[in-house]
């Protein structure tokens, strides 16, 4: 009897890991450690099975041409296109994508920059979310997670030395069944507008 007792308890405690496990698989966390593989092995299709780049580039410009000021900035020369990025929402929302995939494929910002000679505005996506997170930063914790029935938010921490802080990135992220995507940063343009203080903070020498 106790013999069955203890093997009773090892049982639960293997099905208890193995749905632990099946959890963390299924869940925002996983999907994200599956987006950031896909970007180091550059397997553009893998990434956006798990980020829908349509959904998370035109958020982002939206976000970006309300932060008339930041852009400003951020971008020098930015401001005088805010009402001109409306207008052009369509076409900066597929320069961003297209951006996004060819960092994806070759690894490099430049490259990616590049690959948009025509562009009729100067904005580069990639660029502005490279005031936010640039090379210098480094991907400190996930601050948290909160699901919420078929919706999480999941916040990541990076470091920003330039500034001597830290920001959390916010990602709202859909379940698609046996994957969570990401929809959305959203906080983008409030990040923009306070990096934009830090650095006009900067400029006036700290004070």
């Amino acid at each position: 009897m106790k013999k069955l007792m203890i093997l009773l308890v090892l049982v639960a405690i293997a099905a208890g890991g193995y749905f632990y496990y099946q959890s963390l698989k299924s869940g925002p966390k996983y999907s994200l450690m599956q987006a950031a593989n896909a970007v180091r092995t550059h397997d553009v299709a893998d990434f956006e099975r798990y980020v829908d780049v349509g959904s998370v580039t035109g958020n982002l410009v939206d976000q970006v041409t309300t932060q008339g000021s930041a852009l400003g900035l951020l971008n020098p020369g930015g401001m005088m296109f805010k009402g001109a990025l409306r207008m052009m929402k369509p076409q900066l929302a597929q320069a961003a994508r297209k951006e996004l995939h060819r960092y994806i494929e070759t690894g490099s910002v430049e490259a990616a920059a590049a690959a948009q000679p025509g562009k009729l505005v100067n904005i580069s996506m990639l660029g502005l979310a490279g005031k936010v997170v640039n090379p210098d930063s480094q991907f400190k914790d996930i601050k948290y997670v909160k699901e919420e029935g078929e919706q999480a938010l999941v916040g990541l921490e990076f470091t920003q030395p330039k500034y001597d802080t830290t920001l959390v990135v916010e990602l709202k992220m859909l379940s698609r069944g046996d994957h969570w995507q990401v929809t959305e940063i959203t906080n983008s343009g409030e990040l923009l507008k306070h990096v934009a203080r830090l650095e006009k903070k900067k400029l006036l020498g700290g004070k």
